[in-house]
């Protein structure tokens, strides 16, 4: 299969909610995660875990939780994306590996860096939560490149039922349920890829420099 170069991956991928019954295949999942777990996050803590359901009946589980959302039932794949509430799950491995390739000078450092993360490991729930959800995010952001880069369409999707996700896949109390993302190859009359890139808004309104002023609405068109 051709690769795309990047700004066709980032300017050509939707959130598509259409598929054809074809299954995505192992060897495509691989590839599409072996890119994934290049995400940047912080201290390279890397929290993320994927739960991939494919199984019909699982799908129809996972569909329930999210609110009965027909694209999750009829992805070739839904990923729930996963955020590890402990920072310091895997500290010691990380910043040892900073330590043998000579990005930190001695064992002090290393070891201080560790204590950093077992001490955010002791921060209320709710910042945690918020702490595995930015790093997570980026990693979701990546496996949706990577799948339209592997010609898998996705969508991401907010709308679920966490506490039932949780309940129905026996997922641990200490990862956050950060988002859904549904794979799957979209059909050639998929609304999202025949009816044109939707809105964006421009870059001049979204980028401030030096100083945050913020968009002002026309009086006039603001009556309309």
């Amino acid at each position: 299969m051709q690769v795309m170069e990047f700004d066709e991956v980032i300017e050509t991928r939707r959130s598509v909610h259409q598929y054809t019954d074809e299954d995505i295949d192992d060897d495509t999942l691989e590839a599409i995660f072996e890119q994934v777990r290049y995400s940047p996050s912080s201290f390279n803590l890397q929290p993320w875990e994927f739960l991939v359901v494919r199984d019909e009946d699982n799908l129809a589980r996972l569909q329930e939780a999210a609110n009965g959302q027909e694209t999750v039932g009829e992805s070739g794949a839904t990923v729930v994306v996963l955020g590890n509430k402990d920072p310091a799950a895997h500290a010691d491995r990380i910043f040892g590996d900073w330590l043998d390739k000579g990005y930190i000078p001695n064992e002090e450092v290393r070891d201080n860096l560790i204590g950093v993360a077992e001490n955010m490991a002791e921060m209320p729930e709710d910042e945690r939560r918020v702490w595995t959800t930015r790093s997570t995010a980026l990693a979701a952001m990546s496996l949706m490149h990577a799948a339209w880069d592997n010609g898998v369409a996705s969508c991401p999707m907010e709308g679920f039922d966490a506490d039932a996700l949780v309940d129905a896949f026996d997922i641990d109390d200490g990862y956050e349920p950060v988002m859904l993302v549904t794979l799957g190859y979209a059909t050639e009359d998929a609304d999202d890829l025949e009816n044109g890139r939707k809105v964006r808004r421009s870059v001049d309104e979204i980028v401030h420099h030096e100083t945050f002023e913020p968009e002002t609405v026309d009086a006039a068109a603001a009556d309309d």
